[in-house]
């Protein structure tokens, strides 16, 4: 076994662009952090997210601090800038997205038994604060990861980046039924 050159690489991702079906796209409420606003659209592109709401204190993806770890892949990228989440989540639900906000809360669903629409959009809120009720309160759903070890949470890049994985790996695991809905697992 070696590693892929450059044209095996683009081979392999060729391969699983044609086998991946839906959309995906994320809410970043409050995420002040540039470094975990420059991973979390590295992610992002990586696993063709077509749209990325900016809400409140959200920096701009141009910012020197967001491009040190973005590495330029916002160009890849459609943002969109909102005063607060709440209209983030509106402009989202219009753009045909299920909104769902990734919070540890009460009433949240595991992301992984959630029967996700053929288009989702993951609300990711601030590193401590996590989602405002008031967008919590406009999603259409909540979910969270779970987490096994004594951590109670994870940084909100890696949780974004778990949580877009975890859209795009249940496309690829299961038949899309023909209202566009994966077949319930239970």
């Amino acid at each position: 076994m070696k590693q892929l050159d450059g044209t095996g690489m683009k081979r392999l991702h060729r391969e699983w662009r044609r086998r991946t079906e839906g959309r995906l796209a994320l809410v970043l409420e409050d995420v002040e952090g540039p470094f975990n606003v420059g991973a979390i659209v590295r992610t992002a592109a990586a696993l063709r997210v077509e749209d990325v709401w900016l809400a409140g204190r959200t920096p701009d993806p141009h910012e020197a601090k967001v491009q040190k770890t973005a590495l330029g892949t916002d160009r890849y990228l459609t943002f969109h800038r909102c005063p607060n989440g709440p209209i983030a989540v509106a402009e989202a639900r219009s753009a045909g997205y299920e909104v769902l906000a990734l919070e540890l809360a009460d009433g949240a669903e595991p992301l992984h038994e959630r029967r996700l629409s053929a288009a989702t959009a993951l609300v990711i809120g601030h590193e401590d604060r996590g989602v405002t009720p008031s967008t919590l309160s406009a999603c259409d759903a909540v979910v969270f990861l779970p987490l096994l070890g004594k951590v109670g949470s994870l940084n909100a890049a890696t949780a974004a980046s778990i949580a877009s994985y975890e859209v795009r790996r249940q496309a690829w695991s299961v038949e899309t039924a023909l209202d566009g809905h994966p077949p319930d697992p239970h």
